[in-house]
């Protein structure tokens, strides 16, 4: 029996080559960018300001309640989270939920008072520090911050220039204050962070959109919990001060879990006069439980409230009382899940009338 041979040309053998490898590229692509319901434990991220500066109660915490503070972290058995996991980790389940403190500004309350304190701890956390305050009084110099970034758990952050109202700012101003801090950062540290922090934790898809080209994570300031579903450039804090750092607060948020979502509307986070109120739904997951448990409070008209929603199958709308008030508004919603308590919240920056 006599067998025929099938030869292709060898450009066609190539052809066919780059085409699966492009292929299973793309697919692969795709599929990192598919959002799925997963047992993921969460990133719970802390923020804080200024240590043992008592006159600026909305920014400050004092520094024997942060060791207790610290002290219930690790009495309940969490971990704390290094940054540095955050570029690897992202996409992935976390099997065990981790706390991330973060500090902003780079006050010399800081520097003074709780430095030494996480140096010698060995805590891992993130300082955001905004150029063009360093070394003015009140803030720390640049060879403070370059002592603190020598510090394997130390780690620096882009906190803007000016930090000012970025929302405020014309567009081009707004980038230039950010290649400002860059370039000045480059120029003192020998890099620009891969974190960023949204000054007041205000910001608009123009802003979200130039930051994601040049930092791997920003970070606001709505209430939540970080997984692998949320987006890496809206990552969500929870502001710890004097008003709001007392120790049962302080118990009740640290045992938080992520309430996941697939899809949050608006997108947009700046509300001018024509989009205030926004319609806002949240889409979750087909397979996630107890969705009719969903507690929301909004605080439109400067007044904090439980929200009106209404619940779809796994679409959550929320109809608004009134407008939200210049200069923030607020949402968050929050689930007992047959026992763990699963948080999200949100932000918008609001136009002035």
């Amino acid at each position: 029996m006599s067998v025929n041979k099938i030869s292709f040309p060898a450009a066609s053998i190539i052809k066919l080559f780059i085409f699966i490898l492009v292929f299973i590229s793309n697919s692969k692509a795709e599929e990192d960018n598919i959002k799925y319901y997963s047992n993921d434990m969460g990133i719970l991220s802390l923020i804080y300001h200024r240590f043992d500066e008592s006159k600026y109660p909305s920014t400050n915490i004092q520094m024997s309640v942060f060791k207790d503070q610290i002290n219930i972290i690790k009495d309940l058995n969490y971990k704390f989270y290094n940054p540095e996991n955050l570029e690897k980790n992202f996409n992935k389940e976390k099997n065990e939920k981790k706390i991330l403190i973060t500090i902003d500004d780079g006050f010399s309350s800081f520097y003074e008072n709780a430095w030494p304190y996480l140096k010698e701890n060995k805590i891992p956390f993130i300082l955001f520090v905004s150029t063009e305050a360093v070394g003015k009084s009140g803030y720390m110099t640049w060879d403070q911050i370059k002592e603190v970034e020598k510090v394997p758990t130390a780690f620096i952050g882009n906190h803007s220039h000016s930090h000012d109202y970025l929302v405020n700012f014309k567009s081009s101003d707004f980038l230039n204050d950010i290649k400002t801090a860059n370039k000045i950062f480059i120029e003192k540290l020998g890099y620009n962070p891969i974190f960023f922090s949204y000054p007041f934790g205000e910001y608009s898809s123009f802003h979200k959109a130039f930051i994601s080209k040049n930092f791997k994570f920003s970070f606001g300031q709505h209430s939540g919990v970080i997984d692998l579903n949320k987006d890496p450039f809206e990552l969500p804090r929870f502001p710890i001060n004097e008003k709001y750092g007392d120790l049962q607060r302080f118990k009740f948020l640290i045992n938080l879990y992520p309430l996941q979502f697939k899809k949050l509307l608006p997108e947009e986070k700046y509300l001018s006069k024509n989009d205030n109120p926004p319609e806002f739904s949240v889409e979750f997951f087909q397979n996630q439980k107890n969705l009719s448990a969903i507690n929301c409070f909004s605080d439109e008209g400067n007044k904090w409230e439980k929200s009106e929603t209404f619940l779809n199958k796994n679409i959550l709308k929320i109809k608004f009382r009134d407008k939200f008030e210049f200069r923030r508004g607020r949402v968050n919603c929050s689930l007992n899940d047959n026992g763990v308590w699963r948080w999200f919240g949100v932000q918008f920056s609001i136009e002035q009338n």
